[in-house]
């Protein structure tokens, strides 16, 4: 047969508009089941079966449109049709299918319009296209101690994904309640956190080889964007993380500059040894609650790790971040300090481009030096080569806050929680904030958000008791919260500090003597800038209950504990303070006064709104204590208006704390400190 004579018959009965009609409505339905079903949660085997018999189903209808003709009197067989009937026929098909094909079309326009409009998070806001959250990564490992592995794994790949400028990344604490991956809901992750996409995978790791596998998943639809799978040696593997962003970047069709392509294929090391050592320090560090005993597990790894590689950037600028943390948090002392500063700007030297090291020699300056302006300077440096960096917005709001600036502070930390959703840091500091500026509503919804997203934190659970009592004067949610933690949960004593805490609020002090007493532990956590010996809080006990002899010989023999430490950082105000707080129960009003005046001296409110207030509430409390009653009213007047004046053991000025904490008895009868509880009713 002539293929001339063929292709007219073809065109003759419709098959190239049927062909073209099948092609169409198919492409329709494939693009409907893809968007929909997942809607309802329908398997993707669904979404491929339409696929499979769509593609099955083209051959039988391009047969059906040879052998088949539509009249009016319905479905005939073309051979029994007779030349002007097979002539009318085919010209009604041929309109049939125009028309098919022109709906069809219609609805594809409207289905491609649809496509791009924007997908909405649950609080209303559109999300962008370029956006990504990548969900913790299962650990396949035979040994489930490289449970941190798999963890780093994910961390490294947010940690380059960070350095994007054209997209936005969420911070690895608002992912990490995805873990249960039975229980993930991709398309509710995707409007709780603001991203349309997802990136999950898993890890294997069996001696020297490991094997990740990751997708991509469109969260709005639930189609996989890309995959890839990867099976090398651990020393082959330490760009990987480079690859991977550069990959996913491509994936979502951002175009990466030729700086940011270079910092994401940077490899962090290429000891692999000293890489497992850092991942396991950086996930430790990555706890929930800012422990003393976490940093300095971490700041042991790190310093393993650069023993085993002494150019590893990333693990010096790690180190020096978490010895800034230690000196602002628990010990502020000349070593720390210096570690903290030398290890920054040996990781600036090794890799000038590299954002961590920027982070931490701001940390340095803002929490050691106090340079509020150059602090900011290393910052904005940091966002630049990092613009997604989490921990770098949350910095900044910190030094707005020590500024003075509480409301432009809070609102900065609310920006943050907007990006991250889930960031239990960041809820935190929305928590502190707010406490600092007496809005117990707002503080204590803040607080149950943040118990919520990290409901094993100890910090969550006391913070959001402690708002509650200074709100409403009451200790039962706090109490309740504490009864939560197991009995073998008490790291660095913060447990045990705050049980004797709240059974000294309620005057049980047979019950405070017994928290003590099932202690092992010689120093607790209930003082700032360092531990506080047991024995002290055992005299404070005697000293509550009108026991001076007893008190003062526990006291004395906490005393040179107190001085040691304070001569250890003679330029650190809570140490100055905490020891003019121990000659005050003492009765040493001098030395008391002389302490109180110097910790204000150190940090006044002109300078650190946040801790200012604190010191100035220390020496309230130690006026109170040596007799001095009028400069302590005086000063608890005004404090008890002061932004900052709040703090989570007993030197906060709250109305609640006055009311029920034992250290203000001297005052309770003179009718000024009456006066101010009753006219500031909590």
């Amino acid at each position: 047969m002539n293929p001339k004579n063929i292709l007219s018959e073809l065109k003759r009965r419709n098959v190239y508009r049927a062909a073209v009609a099948y092609g169409v409505v198919a492409w329709f339905l494939t693009q409907l089941t893809t968007q929909v079903f997942p809607f309802f949660e329908i398997p993707n085997y669904a979404v491929r079966f339409v696929v499979v018999a769509l593609a099955v189903g083209f051959p039988i209808a391009m047969l059906l449109s040879w052998l088949y003709e539509f009249t009016p009197e319905g479905v005939v067989r073309t051979e029994d049709l007779d030349p002007a009937q097979a002539r009318s026929a085919q010209r009604a098909t041929g309109r049939i299918l125009e028309f098919v094909i022109i709906g069809v079309l219609l609805l594809v326009i409207a289905l491609l319009i649809v496509g791009r409009l924007p997908f909405y998070r649950q609080a209303g806001e559109s999300i962008s296209r370029k956006s990504i959250a990548v969900l913790p990564f299962e650990n396949f490992s035979p040994d489930k101690e490289n449970a941190f592995f798999a963890d780093g794994v994910q961390d490294d790949i947010l940690t380059s994904l960070a350095q994007i400028g054209s997209l936005k990344v969420i911070s690895r604490s608002s992912v990490m309640q995805f873990r249960d991956v039975a229980s993930r809901n991709l398309r509710e992750i995707g409007k709780i956190l603001g991203v349309a996409n997802v990136l999950e995978g898993s890890v294997r790791r069996e001696g020297p080889r490991i094997v990740v596998n990751v997708q991509l998943i469109d969260a709005l639809h639930g189609q996989h964007v890309w995959a890839s799978h990867y099976d090398r040696t651990l020393a082959n593997s330490l760009g990987l993380q480079g690859e991977l962003a550069a990959e996913i970047a491509d994936a979502l069709r951002v175009t990466l500059s030729p700086e940011e392509k270079a910092r994401v294929e940077k490899k962090p090391t290429l000891n692999p040894e000293a890489y497992l050592v850092y991942l396991e320090a950086n996930q430790i560090e990555r706890n929930p609650d800012t422990l003393l005993g976490d940093f300095k597990k971490a700041e042991q790894l790190y310093l393993q790790a650069i023993a085993l590689d002494a150019n590893f950037a990333l693990a010096h600028a790690r180190l020096a971040s978490t010895c800034a943390q230690v000196f602002h948090f628990y010990e502020p002392t000349e070593s720390w300090k210096t570690k903290a500063r030398g290890e920054a700007d040996t990781a600036l030297r090794l890799q000038p481009n590299l954002a961590e090291a920027y982070v931490a020699l701001g940390q340095y300056t803002y929490w050691i030096d106090g340079d509020y302006d150059r602090a900011l300077q290393e910052f904005e440096q940091a966002l630049r080569l990092s613009p997604n960096n989490a921990d770098v917005g949350g910095l900044i709001a910190a030094i707005r806050r020590r500024q003075g600036r509480w409301q432009e502070a809070l609102e900065a930390f609310e920006r943050s929680q907007t990006i991250n959703p889930l960031d239990p840091n960041i809820a935190r500091n929305i928590v502190f904030t707010n406490t600092a500026l007496r809005r117990w509503p707002e503080a204590s919804r803040a607080a149950e958000r943040m118990r919520a997203m990290a409901p094993a934190s100890l910090v969550a659970k006391v913070q959001s008791g402690y708002v509650d009592f200074w709100w409403k004067g009451d200790t039962k949610l706090l109490k309740s919260l504490l009864d939560q933690v197991p009995p073998d949960v008490d790291p660095d004593g913060v447990i045990t500090g705050v049980r004797w805490d709240v059974a000294m609020l309620q005057r049980d002090y047979a019950a405070a003597r017994n928290v003590l007493q099932t202690s092992s532990l010689s120093e607790i956590s209930y003082t700032n800038a360092g531990l506080t010996p047991k024995i002290f809080l055992e005299g404070c006990i005697s000293l509550a209950q009108g026991d001076t002899a007893n008190a003062q010989k526990a006291l004395e023999v906490a005393r040179p504990v107190f001085e040691a430490s304070m001569k250890e950082a003679p330029g650190s105000a809570d140490r100055h303070a905490n020891l003019g707080w121990l000659y005050s129960f003492m009765g040493r009003k001098d030395d008391a006064i002389r302490e109180g005046q110097r910790a204000v001296e150190l940090r006044p409110e002109s300078k650190d709104a946040f801790d200012g207030a604190i010191m100035n509430c220390y020496l309230a409390l130690i006026y109170a204590r040596v007799g001095q009653k009028d400069l302590a009213i005086q000063l608890i007047e005004r404090l008890l208006k002061t932004p900052g004046a709040v703090d989570s053991v007993d030197y906060s000025i709250t109305i609640s704390d006055l009311k029920y904490r034992w250290e203000w008895d001297p005052l309770r009868d003179d009718p000024r400190f009456q006066r101010l509880l009753a006219g500031n009713a909590p």
